[in-house]
């Protein structure tokens, strides 16, 4: 489950947004004021921390950004999790499990130093809504946003608002319920699959992307595979969606010159293709965004 699906309306002028950006393996905490970031905090959060160890690691970031009191913060957070309620829903997902069933939003309102309303988002929603503000997605009403690395994230766009159901989109919006070839798409294309379509022993998919580069066959072979797939799976759903870009952003996407090409060649649909211009910020310019959109629903 990603983000609530609103209709899209324009930003309040809230001046700077606390955000928090929380990760699979760090929290990023930082003061947002339209397309710029100050600079953020970055600090090492253990996903197999107990519940205490990553609340107060994630509050220990929030504290180091100078947010007024009873500031609307953006927080994005990687799924599983119920982003309406605020509650981690973590479970065999190699991450978080402690916070499984856990009131976050309760839980870290309680032990932020000033009062704060939080509004949580998919963080590869926040990646992409990133880039329709200030990035490669911007200026196209119909846009999909993919993060590469240890699996497949996106965001599906319209009008810079994530589409999450509904019938032009995968379920719950998320690439990762895509399958090619009758298997989900993160069984070919993600980091732990380059590495074991490489081979035994595979090195990580950068220094494949290096052998790559310096003219190992095997090792263009299995990124051209990979890439292509997700353009053959990724295709009928741009096509459906009427998408005209396609960001790609995350770790892989920093092998571009190997990502593009096989990528283009895959896609039977006429979409601008485009990697990410702000792969860092991204997320933390779409926390700032959806913080600051009017709502129907409570928030946390």
């Amino acid at each position: 489950m990603h983000c609530v699906t609103v209709a899209s309306e324009q930003c309040a002028d809230m001046g700077p947004v606390p955000v928090l950006e929380i990760g699979g393996t760090h929290v990023t905490a930082a003061l947002v004021d339209g397309a710029t970031v100050d600079v953020p905090v970055r600090m090492p959060l253990s996903p197999q921390g107990s519940r205490e160890e990553i609340l107060d690691g994630i509050v220990t970031a929030a504290s180091k950004v100078e947010a007024p009191a009873g500031a609307r913060w953006g927080v994005a957070v990687p799924g599983p999790f119920d982003y309406n309620a605020g509650i981690g829903l973590f479970h065999d997902v190699g991450k978080f499990e402690s916070l499984y069933g856990v009131d976050v939003g309760a839980e870290l309102t309680r032990r932020l130093p000033e009062p704060a309303v939080l509004r949580f988002l998919n963080d590869a929603d926040a990646f992409g809504i990133g880039e329709y503000v200030a990035g490669a997605a911007a200026g196209h009403r119909r846009a999909v946003c993919l993060t590469l690395g240890s699996g497949v994230g996106s965001a599906f766009l319209d009008d810079g608002v994530p589409v999450n159901d509904g019938p032009l989109v995968p379920p719950e919006g998320s690439a990762h319920r895509v399958h090619y070839r009758g298997r989900p798409l993160e069984e070919t294309v993600s980091r732990r699959a380059i590495r074991a379509a490489y081979g035994h022993d595979a090195p990580d998919v950068q220094v494949i992307a290096e052998l790559a580069r310096d003219g190992d066959p095997h090792a263009r072979t299995v990124l051209a595979n990979a890439f292509h797939a997700l353009g053959v799976a990724m295709g009928p759903w741009l096509a459906g969606f009427e998408a005209t870009v396609l960001v790609v952003g995350g770790s892989i996407a920093a092998s571009w010159d190997l990502v593009e090409g096989p990528l283009q060649a895959g896609l039977d649909v006429t979409v601008e293709l485009r990697t990410a211009q702000r792969p860092v910020d991204a997320p933390l310019l779409g926390a700032a965004r959806w913080a600051t959109r009017p709502r129907s629903g409570p928030d946390r």
